[in-house]
């Protein structure tokens, strides 16, 4: 099977050391991104580990398709134990740092310890420097880019960075790269900042020897040529059709749907993108570059996700005020959907939904834990009952969009899913959105969402982007990773089962496998799900079924 190439570099920013270790047994086994950061992380990671603790890792890694010119493969990945939802979490972002940090020579970075002062680090094909850096103190994620690029000379596409919200450990930072590229949910930001760690570069003239088929030319000339929706709108495209036909979360989920819905969706966005915005060697091309001329403001989105946690979330239907809210996590360094989701909390407490300013300063105010943002900063699970609101969150992730109220295989998916309230992890969603999979009931779909997980957990690994699925078909990713589809998803189903096994460790069983809302026969799709998994009724892994060759950190 085609993997990733290259060793795990270990940074340990107590004593400023760095270390490389050969684990080409675990890319073999689990390929590149998700799943080998998954495996090293399970072993390395002690399961009583304090998220903000010296003791936890967080790792960054590519997959084999990140040394291939193709569309849909500028992303990498993150994973760490999450200060959000105190379980092992991954998560991915776009943007243009693949090909600069392949060309470094490795293939997973894993940052450990706790340094004394705040540091910036420097990795190249010839070394590791760290640098003490006092003045980028409270430094938004710009302002660290533009330090890099004076003092380095190296551009944002080379460097991920954390904001104000990850030095003042907000459990829902971002880890950001090229400014408005985000590794959002869990808070791996907050990680990185209570290790002290500002900013990570990378550069280099390494040229791993990873051989890719042919057809990664015909993905890229399809992306190139397609009349997608997405390739003009993200996926803000679908938001009037979501909101008219199925639900769109409004009013802290107090309603379904949202009567301005037409001042945030996907022609809104449009009418304000002044020019293309695409990942690394992707042509596909569907960022959002938007400006608004009166104002001033200019962002690159906001995606669909955002539109509904700015905008309907908080009964704002204006495209300007998202996009406020939008560029000011990417500049302060949060995930929007909790973020969002976390304000739309306090503006339900406060009766004050529709107040856009309102708003935004109080999500200033979490980025740097002021006044009501100290408290906000933790995240709904741990401020509703302070707040008089619902608990709108699974395992202390707050909801993405899609709502499971009325998709209720994506409903089961969020119960299930070892990230939480995320709708990435297996996108149970597209099925009932299309119609291949009835939206109604929960039994019977254990083995498709089994598969959707399985599927998606490899693509992490791959990498390949989660749009470029109509491109990237399954017999195509037989070719690419030189494997059949079942060997694929199999590697999917390994990292699926390292982090229930890793939570498991950490006290997590089928009671927190639920939901703040009640949705049919969820208790016995549950027990349908964990048969599929052959795991154990209480939605524990037997011991005996994990089987790991990543090595230890001893």
């Amino acid at each position: 099977m085609r993997h990733a190439t290259g060793p795990l570099l270990t940074v340990d920013v107590s004593d400023r050391t760095a270390t490389k270790t050969d684990v080409d047994d675990v890319l073999e086994t689990y390929v590149g991104g998700r799943a080998v950061a998954t495996a090293l992380a399970h072993e390395r990671i002690p399961f009583d580990a304090d998220p903000f603790g010296p003791e936890n890792r967080a790792y960054l890694s590519t997959g084999p398709l990140q040394q291939s010119r193709m569309s849909f493969t500028g992303r990498m990945n993150m994973t760490g134990l999450s200060p959000l939802t105190d379980g092992l979490v991954s998560t991915n972002a776009g943007g243009y740092l693949s090909r600069n940090f392949t060309s470094a020579g490795i293939s997973v970075l894993e940052v450990v310890g706790e340094s004394d002062e705040l540091l910036a680090i420097h990795v190249t094909d010839d070394g590791v420097e760290f640098e003490a850096v006092p003045e980028l103190e409270g430094a938004t994620v710009p302002e660290t880019s533009d330090y890099v690029a004076e003092h380095h000379d190296l551009g944002p596409e080379h460097c991920i960075a954390i904001g104000p919200a990850g030095e003042n450990l907000v459990r829902f930072a971002s880890v950001m790269t090229f400014d408005s590229r985000a590794f959002g949910r869990g808070g791996l930001g907050a990680v990185l900042g209570s290790k002290n760690v500002k900013c990570v570069t990378f550069d280099g003239d390494a040229d791993p020897d990873v051989e890719i088929p042919p057809v990664q030319m015909d993905v890229h000339r399809e992306a190139a040529t397609s009349d997608d929706l997405m390739r003009r709108q993200g996926t803000t495209g679908g938001t009037e059709f979501i909101n008219d036909n199925f639900s769109l979360p409004t009013r802290y989920f107090q309603e379904y749907q949202f009567e301005n819905v037409e001042g945030i969706g996907g022609n809104a966005v449009e009418e304000k993108k002044y020019k293309k915005g695409a990942c690394s060697a992707c042509a596909y091309a569907c960022k959002l570059p938007t400006r608004d001329e009166e104002t001033g403001v200019e962002t690159e989105g906001p995606e669909f996700e955002t539109v509904y946690a700015f905008g309907s979330s908080h009964g704002v239907g204006d495209i300007v005020d998202v996009m406020k809210a939008n560029e000011l996590c990417d500049t302060l360094g949060m995930d929007t959907i909790s973020a969002g989701v976390t304000v739309a909390a306090y503006l339900a407490a406060e009766d004050e939904f529709g107040n856009a300013d309102l708003a935004q300063e109080v999500t200033e105010k979490i980025a740097y834990r002021e006044g009501i943002g100290d408290d906000l900063a933790e995240g709904v699970a741990r401020v509703h009952d302070d707040l008089g609101v619902d608990d709108y969150t699974v395992k202390g992730m707050e909801f993405a969009a899609h709502d499971g109220r009325v998709l209720h295989g994506q409903g089961l998916s969020y119960a299930v899913a070892n990230r939480g309230g995320d709708h990435m992890y297996a996108g149970m969603l597209s099925l009932e959105y299309s119609g291949e999979l009835d939206p109604e009931g929960t039994l019977g779909k254990a083995e498709t969402l089994v598969e959707q997980e399985n599927r998606a957990a490899f693509r992490d690994s791959g990498i390949v982007c989660a749009f470029g699925s109509d491109y990237v078909t399954d017999d195509r990713l037989e070719a690419l990773f030189d494997a059949d589809h079942d060997a694929l998803l199999e590697v999917g189903a390994k990292t699926v089962e390292l982090e229930r096994h890793f939570n498991n460790q950490r006290g997590f069983d089928r009671e927190d496998d639920r939901l703040p809302y009640e949705i049919p026969d969820l208790e016995a799709a549950i027990g349908e799900y964990y048969d599929a998994r052959d795991w154990n009724d209480d939605g524990t892994v037997p011991d005996a079924t994990v089987d790991l060759v990543a090595p230890s950190a001893d």
